[in-house]
């Protein structure tokens, strides 16, 4: 395999790697870490790349295991927690500033949840992965991914009603 078609390969995927390690790293240095990790394990056995049926799910479960890895190692204690980086020009300063608080609450609820919600989260909302690719890669059945991933939705939904009602139900 050539550096050109190695590049092909990947090039549909390698963004969603790197958010992928990003929700779970919570660090943009981190997360270009990991990728770049993933990326060089793949160049790396480029002759059996052509033995998996799906290369980008099996990107994916490289960097899930990379960040889990990562999070468990001693270096986890030195990670630090990136803000979005998103911002739209033409809207008013108050508009601005009310969006992003309202994304950084739902990236804490999200923080909050469990690991394999978090994950579930990303994949679905974030990435657009259907049931069966996140089934297949975190190794579970499609009806427990959508029932996680509506636990999940409904947490984030009741966390925000609280936040937002100051806890005036």
């Amino acid at each position: 395999m050539t550096p050109n078609e190695f590049l092909e390969l990947i090039a549909p995927f390698k963004d969603r790697v790197y958010r992928l390690a990003k929700r779970l790293l919570r660090s943009t240095e981190e997360a270009e870490d990991a990728t770049q990790e993933v990326l060089l394990k793949l160049w790396t056995h480029k002759r059996k790349i052509k033995d998996y049926k799906n290369v980008a799910a099996f990107s994916m479960t490289m960097t899930k295991n990379f960040c889990y890895d990562k999070l468990k190692s001693k270096q986890a204690q030195h990670l630090k927690i990136a803000d979005t980086d998103y911002e739209e020009k033409n809207m008013p300063l108050q508009r601005q500033i009310e969006l992003n608080d309202s994304i950084n609450w739902v990236e804490r609820i999200i923080a909050e949840l469990p690991e394999q919600q978090r994950i579930i989260i990303q994949l679905r909302d974030v990435e657009g992965y259907d049931f069966k690719a996140i089934a297949q890669l975190l190794e579970l059945n499609p009806t427990a991914v959508r029932v996680a991933l509506s636990r999940a939705r409904k947490k984030i939904r009741i966390r925000l009603t609280e936040i937002h009602n100051y806890g005036i139900t």
